[in-house]
């Protein structure tokens, strides 16, 4: 068990501390399917590269994939604009649904194209590699140095925003950036995880830290804690009930978000009893 365990644990181990706190800056922005939305974009992307005849583990499928969504991230700059008739969730939902049913449009040339849709969707975390995990390991690495170098940018544009247009930044320029480093991570994981791990792996962890505590820095420790419970748990679900990896996991999420609002609403609800 071990030897076949031993390289998905370890993804689970190694990967999520970034992408917590990328998390917990997507939920303070308020626009909760942007990673959803990216996620499909590199999606759509790989896809092109495997129409091409290119394995969805290759340097090219990569480069198409990041390609898509940067090209995404560029979009999502532009449109985030301080005061705007069209909501930027709309403009999020939009490029997610084209993305989708264009991914769908590619592989339907495809002989494996419902096989590949599945694993672009929901991934197969089991079967990742030493090599994949390294790579993997070393682009958060890259991208978190960058948000380490210009946290406070990267802070105050996202928890701040108001603050930062009276500085008179260009807080488009600022979003792209975020977007683009954003997506560089999304790029890389979506083919080892899936679409839906990814939005899981992001968001779940990130909100439950949200509802438990108000510090960011114990809010990161405590996303990460969740996405090792999570992560690990749904893995051992899987290979002792022979369930699809990546659906255990996002299941496994689903249940520690209802556990912390649970716990949150006893607690609320003894602190109004006293």
């Amino acid at each position: 068990m071990w030897e076949v365990m031993f390289w998905p644990i370890a993804a689970c181990v190694l990967l999520p501390w970034l992408l917590v706190y990328l998390g917990l800056h997507v939920v303070q922005r308020g626009i909760i399917f942007i990673d959803i939305a990216m996620a499909q974009m590199a999606s759509l992307g790989i896809c092109v590269g495997v129409l091409l005849g290119f394995e969805p583990e290759s340097f090219v499928a990569y480069v198409l994939g990041l390609g898509v969504t940067l090209l995404g991230a560029a979009v999502f700059a532009i449109s985030g604009k301080r005061e705007t008739r069209v909501p930027e969730e709309a403009i999020i939902g939009i490029a997610y649904v084209v993305a989708a049913a264009a991914a769908v449009l590619l592989l339907s040339r495809s002989a494996h194209g419902n096989e590949e849709i599945r694993n672009m969707l929901v991934g197969d975390i089991t079967v990742v590699s030493a090599l994949e995990v390294w790579k993997c390991f070393a682009v958060f690495v890259g991208v978190g140095a960058i948000h380490f170098a210009l946290r406070k940018k990267f802070l105050l544009v996202s928890f701040n925003r108001d603050d930062a247009y009276a500085r008179r930044w260009n807080v488009r320029w600022w979003d792209f950036l975020f977007y683009a480093t954003f997506g560089i991570v999304v790029t890389i994981f979506v083919r080892v995880a899936g679409v839906l791990l990814v939005f899981s792996y992001l968001i779940v962890p990130a909100v439950c830290a949200v509802m438990l505590v108000r510090s960011t820095t114990t809010r990161l420790l405590i996303g990460w804690l969740i996405s090792l419970v999570g992560g690990i748990g749904g893995l051992f679900l899987s290979f002792y009930w022979d369930f699809p990896s990546g659906a255990a996991i996002v299941c496994t999420f689903g249940v520690l978000l209802i556990l912390v609002a649970i716990t949150m609403s006893i607690l609320a609800r003894n602190t109004r009893a006293t």
